[in-house]
């Protein structure tokens, strides 16, 4: 079956062009609030999950899946791998929070249902079974029916006392914001496995690093 090869880069999948956000991206612009807030309006679930408040800009909100965006939830060392692979060698990431010792990478809706295939189909499935599919740990892929919390929707950095444990290490700029596919993401978990197996501890200034959104491909 064709197209589903982890060892190919993907620069083939191009992401647009972005303007430079201040601070790497870290900082959610009003138009990327507004996407975020889509997502509330587009879901069959917005009868029963809280949208993007601002009357409390510094409260972490709760999204719904499927509609705006997927997510892929994956551990915070190797989420931050596949987040250096994806900015250094293929065509950078959409948004990408952090909470609670997990990365949450944004995807484009489908992700969540065709990525655990993929793993699969090439044998790097993320379920702790035998071989080399070890390397990849379990990776919670939300699609339909399913909701994330999210960084705060402020669009002003929060002050120190009132940090939260959600933060966004690439936060939406723009009222439509690349997301990568499974094919994407696929490449990037074969490469941040691969990568594991060479440097089994990451870099202690992994919080620090930073992404420019105008580097993207």
């Amino acid at each position: 079956m064709s197209g589903m090869s982890s060892t190919r880069n993907p620069a083939g999948t191009v992401a647009p062009s972005a303007r430079t956000v201040a601070q790497g991206a870290l900082t959610l612009t009003s138009d990327g609030a507004a996407w975020l807030a889509s997502a509330q309006r587009h879901s069959a679930q917005r009868h029963s999950t809280p949208a993007v408040r601002n009357d409390r800009p510094t409260t972490p909100a709760v999204l719904p899946c499927g509609s705006a965006f997927d997510v892929v939830n994956a551990p915070a060392i190797f989420g931050r791998r596949m987040l250096d692979r994806l900015w250094g060698e293929g065509p950078g990431s959409g948004p990408v929070a952090a909470y609670r010792g997990r990365m949450l990478l944004f995807a484009t809706p489908g992700t969540a249902q065709r990525l655990p295939a993929l793993l699969e189909w090439e044998e790097w499935g993320s379920d702790g079974g035998a071989g080399r599919c070890r390397a990849i740990p379990p990776l919670l892929c939300h699609g339909r029916g399913d909701a994330v919390t999210i960084p705060p929707a402020s669009t002003t950095p929060a002050p120190a006392p009132l940090s939260t444990p959600a933060r966004w290490l690439v936060a939406p700029d723009t009222g439509s914001p690349w997301l990568p596919g499974p094919e994407v993401l696929l490449w990037a978990a074969v490469r941040a496995a691969r990568a594991a197996r060479i440097s089994i501890f990451p870099p202690q200034d992994q919080g620090a690093k930073v992404y420019d959104v105008s580097r993207r491909r």
